[in-house]
Order: C-alpha cells, then sequence, then structure tokens
C-alpha cells in the first residue's frame, strides 16, 4: 500500500476489537518510529509510555471522558514531555552527538553554550509549549507510520492529563502526559470505517509559488 493509499485508509477509530493484539514486531516499529521523529534542534524533550494492559486500560478509560478506544485497543501509547530541559539535559544530548558522531569538541561547544543559555533565559511556560510542540511532530510521525502498517489508531487530546500523571506516577519520571494514541485493529462494526474522509479541496489548501 502507497503512502496516499494508507492514508486515505486510516481513520480515527472509534472501536478497536479488543480481542486483536498487534504483534510485537509491529509493536517495536512504532517505538522505533517514535525515537526517529524529528524534534527541534534534536534534543528529544519527549518520552513514550507503552501500555497493554486492560485492567490499567480500564481504569484510564475514566480519566479519558469514557471513551473506548482506551479500553479496547491493543495497546495505549502515551506521549509525555519531559518536565526539566535545562543544562544537563542539553548536555546530555552533546554528549550523545560526541560520543555517536566523534564530533570535536571545539565545533559542538559554541552551539551547546548558544542553546544551554537560550534555555536558561525562557521561562519555564515557553519550555513546556515548546516542548509540547515536539510531541505534536512525534504524533504525526506515528500516524503515518500507523497507516502504513495498517494499524489503526485514534489521536486523543480528550483525556484528564493530570490524572494520568498521578494514576501511572509520571512525576517520578519527571515526565507529564500530553498526547493519547490508542492502536491496535479496528472493530468490524466501527461504523466510522466506511465513512467518506471531508477534506477540503486540493486548491484551497495548497499555494504554489512559481
Amino acid at each position: 500500500m502507497g503512502n496516499i493509499e494508507a492514508l486515505e485508509w486510516r481513520y480515527a477509530t472509534k472501536k478497536f476489537a479488543s480481542e486483536k493484539i498487534l504483534p510485537s514486531e509491529k509493536v517495536e516499529i512504532l517505538k522505533k518510529a517514535f525515537n526517529l521523529t524529528a524534534t527541534s534542534y534534536g534534543l528529544q524533550p519527549i518520552k513514550m509510555v507503552v501500555i497493554q494492559n486492560k485492567e490499567i486500560q480500564e481504569k484510564l478509560k475514566e480519566f479519558s471522558m469514557n471513551q473506548l478506544q482506551i479500553s479496547t485497543a491493543s495497546h495505549v501509547l502515551i506521549i509525555c514531555i519531559e518536565k526539566e530541559v535545562g543544562q544537563e539535559f542539553i548536555e546530555n544530548y552533546f554528549t550523545r552527538v560526541k560520543h555517536i558522531r566523534e564530533t570535536p569538541d571545539e565545533i559542538l561547544s559554541p552551539f551547546k553554550k548558544f542553546l544551554v543559555e537560550d534555555f536558561k533565559s525562557k521561562p519555564d511556560n515557553e519550555i513546556a509549549l515548546w516542548s509540547v510542540n515536539q510531541a505534536y511532530l512525534a504524533l504525526g510521525t506515528l500516524l503515518t507510520v500507523c497507516a502504513t502498517e495498517e494499524i489503526d489508531a485514534c489521536p486523543m487530546e480528550g483525556f484528564e492529563p493530570a490524572k494520568y500523571d498521578e494514576y501511572l506516577q509520571l512525576g517520578e519520571h519527571n515526565l507529564k502526559s500530553v498526547l493519547v494514541l490508542p492502536v491496535g485493529y479496528r472493530a468490524e462494526d466501527d461504523m466510522f470505517s466506511s465513512f467518506k474522509k471531508v477534506r477540503r479541496p486540493l486548491e484551497d489548501v495548497i499555494i504554489e509559488v512559481d
């Protein structure tokens, strides 16, 4: 299935076949896709929690406006942001760059210094907003990979992050939940699977400059 065909196939799944479980190799693809997603400066201020536990999923449904996708999905992916992105976090990134690329310090140091000073000057809420933007980049990557792998998914903002964080003890990992993505296989009786896509005409959303 080509990319466009895959994107036409996908939809926001409202009901999953709860008895159908994603093979472990498909879950690994999603993990790797998340880790390979683009992020600003390559800093990756995000992590993903992977849940495959019906008891936990049922509890999380209570914090998700009782939406069935949470409890019927094969897995629930929770995209989180780091609560603190400061000097140590940035320096750890440059340590990885040096180790993997063998880039000399004299090349890395000016950019590292710039980022450290830049983030020091930003208020916490601005850094948090920047981190959330990176989470949305990851969500886009995951949705596209899900489509090409014929994995059904439903991106969700309709949940109570504070209750997720408390129940899953995400604070202990320096994390805050921002997006939820149930994944699995669509139920045969999910009527939304047969709905035609509603999109603006291409000429209304594309501006070409010659």
